[in-house]
């Protein structure tokens, strides 16, 4: 039971890790069925179109899926428009900048593995590249190669050019090459980037190291009860408006924070040296609400709409 608990405890403390590789394994994956199943190289003037399509559309969907999965894109958008100063207040309309940068650099996972995938496989660059109509890009392919290779480069992915079967061969491997070399070229500078954007945010933390790993444990303590808290009054208030409506009586006082709690709660986070704050939750029960007679009024105008309704 306790080496269970100790591989338990290794998993969950390298939960990062395992979720990239994991991520990797099916970007792997899935690169390797598109190119079985899928992708056909027309062979064609339409090859730089479609070798494009299949090497930059996936990495597209997945940058929007990113987005979508990331809790903290809803936390940062929710209600921005209708009222902006929950996501830009005031001193540190900074930090909204900084929270979607981060949102960002962890959506562009996903798309960059699947480049670095594709590239390093080839064959989609082989296609695009071989359609190419560019002068320049023509005469740095087709350097040192048959005359041939001018005018049908296009048909190399399909071995039917008229160029001896060596030849086409040698010129299909130098596009997969130029193929390989730029998809290591992306995961250098993909790991050099994520090394200097940690070491950057490491370098302007305004705490420690402890109270920064404890600052991450609490948030995600918090997050797991605060789930946990909702379904638990979630159950009980359904069940008394249940109970309510079915035994036809009046309901008792449930307790449920005031609109402006839920507000200030929902806040973006900056830690404070002067006042030890671990989240915006945290805040608001160790200060308790300071209403701007702006946020009195959004307060005020939300509940006359709700009567009026």
């Amino acid at each position: 039971m306790e080496a269970f608990q100790r591989i338990l405890t290794f998993v969950l403390n390298q939960k990062t890790v395992i979720g990239y590789s994991f991520m990797a394994l099916l970007t792997m994956g899935s690169e390797r069925l598109f190119s079985l199943v899928a992708f056909k190289c027309p062979c064609s003037t339409e090859n730089v179109v479609y070798g494009l399509v299949f090497l930059l559309a996936p990495a597209w969907v997945l940058l929007i899926l990113g987005f979508f999965v990331n809790n903290r894109t809803w936390k940062l958008f929710t209600g921005c428009c209708g009222n902006p100063r929950t996501t830009l207040p005031r001193g540190h309309r900074g930090r909204f900048f900084y929270v979607f940068f981060q949102i960002t650099l962890s959506s562009l996972v996903a798309p960059t593995m699947w480049l670095s995938v594709a590239l390093l496989n080839g064959n989609f660059y082989e296609c695009a590249m071989s359609g190419t109509n560019s002068p320049s890009l023509l005469r740095w392919i087709c350097k040192g190669k048959p005359k041939e290779c001018w005018e049908e480069l296009y048909k190399v992915s399909c071995g039917k050019t008229s160029m001896t079967p060596s030849d086409n061969e040698e010129l299909k491997l130098s596009l997969q090459a130029q193929s390989q070399i730029l998809g290591w070229c992306l995961i250098c500078a993909a790991s050099f980037l994520s090394l200097l954007t940690i070491c950057y945010a490491r370098c302007r933390s305004k705490v420690s190291y402890l109270q920064l790993s404890f600052l991450k444990m609490y948030t995600q303590k918090e997050k797991k009860q605060l789930e946990n808290t909702f379904l638990d009054y979630a159950n009980r208030l359904s069940e008394r408006n249940l109970k309510c409506f079915f035994e036809n009586k009046r309901p008792d006082v449930f307790p449920m924070p005031a609109f402006a709690a839920w507000e200030a709660a929902s806040e973006l986070h900056s830690f404070n040296r002067s006042q030890q704050h671990y989240s915006s939750l945290h805040r608001v029960v160790e200060d308790g609400l300071e209403l701007s007679p702006e946020d009195e009024e959004t307060t005020m105008g939300l509940m006359d709409t709700s009567h009026n309704g």
